[in-house]
């Protein structure tokens, strides 16, 4: 009988190690970019500090469920994916790097990780030279991370910067990334690197929100005494509430499965 427990508890040690060594890691999904990407409760204080900020990026693993990334299964190969929001506010292509940022990416990032990269609001801080990079520099710094995250047997995606909440002219919302998005898609297609146009779908998607409803609920248009760390209220149109940030987390996803459907 004690020759048949031992049989038995051997047994099912060996099927509990197999099921252990067989299930696929979580694919890593690393974020860079700045402040609209961010996770801003990584910070200390959040919530009597920041909060209501929200960057994209802070919301987004709720999208990578088990049953969503089953509509994302050629750029995810497992059943489980963990965001890593790298983001950081101010930064630019190039101050991201020169801040050791991207080294901390590549030093732990592994074959069919993703690593989903949207920067151009501070590249084109013209007023900012500690942040500022040309047209031409931008490219570069984009090519480099393409190509670096290619080199570990990663999959890098490109993603144009989301947009402001101006300028809205006859009920349209515009750009006011000049540029800086047409550099991104020539960076695609030069690559051959998967592209999200995050500038022209977050304009297009907010169009149809109406500018009043958009700067209320999705941008950090706050009144006064609403959150303790806005006592005297703010005004701002390039950062976003939790309701915008999931807005753009939601079309983010949105194109990573139609990317997906267009993977060989």
């Amino acid at each position: 009988m004690m020759k048949k427990y031992k049989f038995l508890i051997a047994a099912f040690g060996a099927i509990l190690f197999m099921s252990f060594i067989m299930k696929p890691k979580p694919v890593k999904v690393y974020l860079i970019g700045d402040s609209t990407v961010a996770d801003y409760t990584l910070e200390d204080g959040y919530m009597q500090k920041k909060y209501p900020i929200t960057g994209w990026g802070q919301v987004f693993q709720q999208f990578l469920t088990k049953d969503s990334l089953k509509k994302l299964n050629k750029l995810i190969k497992s059943d489980s994916a963990l965001v890593i929001d790298k983001a950081k506010g101010g930064r630019s292509t190039r101050t991201f790097f020169e801040e050791g940022r991207w080294k901390d990416v590549l030093s732990t990032l592994d074959k069919n990780d993703l690593v989903l990269i949207q920067f151009g609001h501070n590249d084109a801080a013209k007023d900012k030279p500690e942040r500022y990079v040309a047209i031409a520099g931008y490219k570069e710094f984009l090519r480099m991370y393409v190509k670096e995250t290619r080199a570990k047997g990663a999959l890098p995606i490109i993603i144009t910067p989301v947009t402001r909440n101006y300028p809205w002219k006859d009920g349209k919302l515009g750009s006011a990334h000049g540029e800086y998005p047409q550099a991104v898609k020539d960076v695609a297609k030069e690559f051959n690197v998967p592209i999200i146009d995050l500038t022209s779908l977050s304009a297009d998607f907010f169009t149809t929100k109406g500018n009043e409803f958009v700067s209320k609920h999705y941008f950090m248009n706050l009144d006064s005494a609403k959150y303790e760390a806005y006592p005297k209220g703010q005004k701002d149109n390039t950062h976003f509430q939790p309701e915008g940030a999931k807005e753009v987390a939601r079309l983010v996803y949105e194109e990573l499965k139609k990317i997906n459907g267009g993977q060989n």
